[in-house]
């Protein structure tokens, strides 16, 4: 067994159901280096979210030193660090994404205040959206034009994620409801009693500005959706699947009327089960116009580096910006 699946099976298996039963749809040699880029991101996460405020900085301040490290070739004794360390390096990826989630790490360290809806697409993109750029290298992909289709779908996930975490985040100190949403639906002021018990009176409100945030993230899947064909079927397969179970959640939120007391929303393990069968048909479907359309075409690690805003919003199909803004 490679220190791969001794280090990052465990870590995927205890912290993301949803994530290692679609890692189990990658080719065996793209599984392994995906999931090392799990395991890096989930360690850098553990390790501010674990920290108690007062050192928050500082293990922020570690993991840029040791980000370093690992692009500069040093040698690495921690075991998730070395097992990242050879994922980046056989797959080329740009050391500004890792450095892009470290960012929002940041945005959580200070206490940032979402005020619009664009802030809070700028938060995802560094949590969520860079981490859609790294695995296309890890992947590969056919067409560099799907890049920003995959930072779309890790800003929808994260998007989703908000919509079901606001009372857990709450608990936290934290909340990415933006004001100018809550503001519309009654509550333009709710960051303010941060550190109180979560107002009854904002319920309603915050209902609403979820509902808002879920539609967002609707537009946000779609475009994710059109970059799939760029990817190796098997790939395409994997990350379908996660997609389809991810805005479940979303669908579990609204049965809930968006009430952001209403308990974590979930989707149940028969379910997921059932959204892979039908993603799995979904994909085979797909093969014909995949092979004709692709023929001659391998994946490849790309050569462009992304930046945000400019190369990720607004939000649109493939090559084809559409009406999104940071306002």
């Amino acid at each position: 067994m490679s220190e791969v699946d001794v280090v990052g099976r465990e870590i995927i298996q205890h912290h993301s159901k949803s994530f290692s039963m679609a890692s189990r749809l990658l080719p065996p040699e793209t599984r392994s280096h995906v999931v090392a880029l799990y395991a890096w991101c989930r360690r850098a996460d553990d390790a501010i979210d674990l920290t108690e405020p007062a050192r928050q900085r500082d293990s922020l301040e570690t993991l840029e030193s040791e980000l370093r490290d690992v692009y500069s070739g040093s040698d690495v004794r921690d075991p998730v660090l070395r097992i990242f360390q050879r994922a980046v390096r056989e797959r080329d990826v740009p050391i500004e994404y890792p450095l892009d989630l470290l960012k929002g790490m940041e945005m959580d360290v200070l206490g940032r205040r979402y005020e619009t809806t664009g802030q809070l697409l700028e938060y995802c993109y560094h949590v969520a959206g860079c981490v859609g750029l790294m695995m296309c290298h890890v992947m590969g992909i056919r067409d560099e034009a799907a890049l920003p289709n995959a930072a779309h779908l890790g800003i929808a996930m994260q998007l989703t994620n908000v919509c079901r975490d606001v009372e857990e985040d709450w608990g936290r100190g934290r909340l990415y409801l933006p004001d100018s949403l809550l503001a519309e639906h009654g509550a333009p002021s709710l960051a303010d009693q941060l550190g109180a018990p979560f107002p009854e009176a904002a319920r309603a409100p915050s209902a609403g500005a979820i509902a808002s945030i879920l539609r967002e993230a609707d537009r946000y899947y779609a475009s994710g959706d059109e970059g799939l064909q760029a990817l190796e079927w098997r790939c395409a397969l994997s990350i379908r699947t996660a997609r389809v179970v991810y805005a479940s959640i979303g669908d579990r939120i609204r049965d809930q009327d968006c009430d952001p007391l209403a308990g974590r929303a979930f989707v149940s393990g028969r379910a997921k089960v059932l959204l892979a069968v039908g993603t799995l048909f979904a994909s085979l479907g797909d093969l014909p116009s995949r092979w004709i359309g692709g023929r001659g075409l391998g994946v490849r690690k790309p050569s462009t580096v992304l930046r945000f805003p400019v190369d990720i919003l607004p939000v649109g199909q493939r090559g084809s910006p559409g009406s999104g803004s940071l306002t």
